[in-house]
């Protein structure tokens, strides 16, 4: 099949590389680095702006298109231009064509859920966004899924945990602290973007959302601990919310990040077949921990 991977980055292009062996993989972004790179990870590049319908002309046709675009860490403004606006111009304009894809995969994130005090979620479990940014991510979703189904395309949401990996480790906050307690819910790039490419070929999760997370959801504070540990390090320092929260410091969307808490459960994803490369952070760290100890990383 052909797939365009719109907004082709950070796990865009790990998809890319996945999938270029047996498919042909078109890679858009809109810089002229960020075409160096698809370049680099050897399969067809394509600069084009997702929020422009007429640039997204010059984008091939597809099997299936996948939206995995950022909007670079910027404010909820920025980022219902890219993943509500770009998302529907991207829909109307491939659906719109003689030839439209059969599927969207739009790449959410589990933030949607908001606070659940610790307690586990899963797709069955109401969404509840508490930033601004959030609850954008929460339309795009519907967008995705209904503006799709509109244009005649199954959409798919895979909800992303928190990403790591090459570049993305950060060992050094949590090794050095302090740690703010909580829970972290993770899943490794190569994870991120083997899921996407498991649901491609396999024709799964057609009109569904598919939590993508790993096995281990984990607090940050025996994380810290376990990273000081291995990586030769004292114990970080801690801080409970309450202390977090006294800072004069945080940002209203920090404040309401520190606040919600939740385990997300892989169940779905893995009733469905996939088997993950990374289970846990302990086989996903591992190669930070290595260039930590030897002098070379993070």
């Amino acid at each position: 099949m052909r797939v365009v991977i719109l907004g082709c980055g950070y796990v865009g292009l790990e998809l890319g590389r996945q999938l270029n062996d047996d498919h042909e993989v078109v890679g858009v972004r809109r810089s002229a680095d960020g075409i160096a790179a698809i370049e680099a990870a050897g399969f067809e590049a394509v600069q084009a702006d997702v929020t422009d319908p007429d640039d997204l002309q010059s984008v091939p046709d597809a099997d299936a298109v996948v939206f995995a675009a950022s909007s670079g860490g910027r404010g909820a403004d920025a980022a219902r231009e890219v993943y509500v606006e770009g998302l529907r111009t991207a829909i109307e304009q491939f659906g719109s064509r003689a030839d439209p894809p059969e599927r969207l995969v739009y790449t959410s994130s589990t933030g949607v859920y908001g606070d659940h005090d610790g307690n586990w979620v899963d797709e069955g479990t109401a969404i509840d966004p508490t930033t601004e940014k959030t609850k954008v991510l929460a339309e795009a979703e519907r967008v995705a899924r209904e503006v799709a189904a509109d244009h005649g395309i199954d959409g798919t949401v895979a909800r992303f945990a928190g990403l790591y990996g090459p570049d993305r480790y950060r060992l050094t906050r949590y090794v050095e602290g302090p740690v703010t307690e909580g829970y972290l819910n993770m899943v490794h790039r190569d994870d991120a973007a083997g899921a996407v490419r498991f649901l491609l070929e396999a024709d799964l999760a057609r009109d569904e959302t598919v939590l993508v997370v790993d096995d281990e959801p984990v607090s940050k504070w025996a994380f810290a601990d376990w990273l000081a540990d291995e990586c030769g390090a004292p114990e970080p320092p801690k801080r409970t919310k309450a202390e977090r929260l006294a800072d004069d410091d945080l940002s209203e969307p920090a404040r309401r990040r520190i606040q919600t808490s939740k385990r997300c459960s892989n169940e779905r994803l893995r009733d469905l077949g996939y088997e993950l490369r990374y289970p846990t952070y302990k086989q996903g760290y591992r190669a930070a921990i290595e260039a930590y100890r030897s002098g070379s990383g993070e």
